[in-house]
């Protein structure tokens, strides 16, 4: 009787171990699970949303010291001999680029989210996808996203070959806001 006592003491602890061993393992499995889920949602975050029919592209590392924020880039025209260079910009809520000019004019057309674009001391002009904004040469001006939506343009070079860029002071919070309220 005592070795069955035994026998069972030593089963109970076993198979009792076995199961707080296998709850220490779904404990853990379940807090890598939630640590995965937390990673991503943070992507999410920065992953811009399908806001229109033209591809997002690729993070704009090559121009982010002229955005206050994330954009992306995504060249849509690739025949040079065309002259006709247009791309997608996608930019995250609140993102704007720098003031800036072309000295060859600038086409922007808006196809998702809601934006602004802004020409110096000018009031600013709320963009919605089918707005259509033509820059002449020369223009001071900025745009961007909305600070509570992604917005997406279409950005189309005038008069590529004699048309430059150059990248001014940033917009700075109370610009932005400020171009907002009027």
């Amino acid at each position: 009787m005592k070795t069955k006592i035994a026998v069972f003491i030593v089963v109970l602890f076993a198979s009792t171990g076995c199961q707080q061993t296998k709850q220490d393992e779904k404990s853990q499995e379940k807090a890598v699970n939630q640590e995965k889920t937390t990673q991503t949602t943070k992507n999410m975050d920065t992953i811009p949303p399908k806001i229109s029919d033209f591809p997002i592209g690729e993070e704009n590392k090559a121009y982010e010291q002229y955005f206050s924020g994330k954009s992306w880039l995504a060249r849509l025209t690739k025949n040079d001999a065309l002259n006709v260079p247009m791309s997608n910009v996608t930019f995250e809520p609140g993102c704007r680029n720098n003031w800036h000019s072309h000295t060859g004019g600038q086409i922007l057309v808006a196809v998702g989210g809601v934006g602004y674009y802004q020409e110096r001391e000018k009031a600013a002009v709320r963009m919605e996808p089918g707005d259509v904004i033509e820059i002449a040469p020369n223009v001071e001006h900025w745009h961007g996203a909305a600070p509570d939506s992604w917005f997406s343009h279409l950005a189309i070079a005038a008069n590529p070959q004699t048309n430059e860029n150059t990248w001014l002071e940033p917009v700075t919070d109370e610009e932005y806001t400020a171009a907002l309220n009027n």
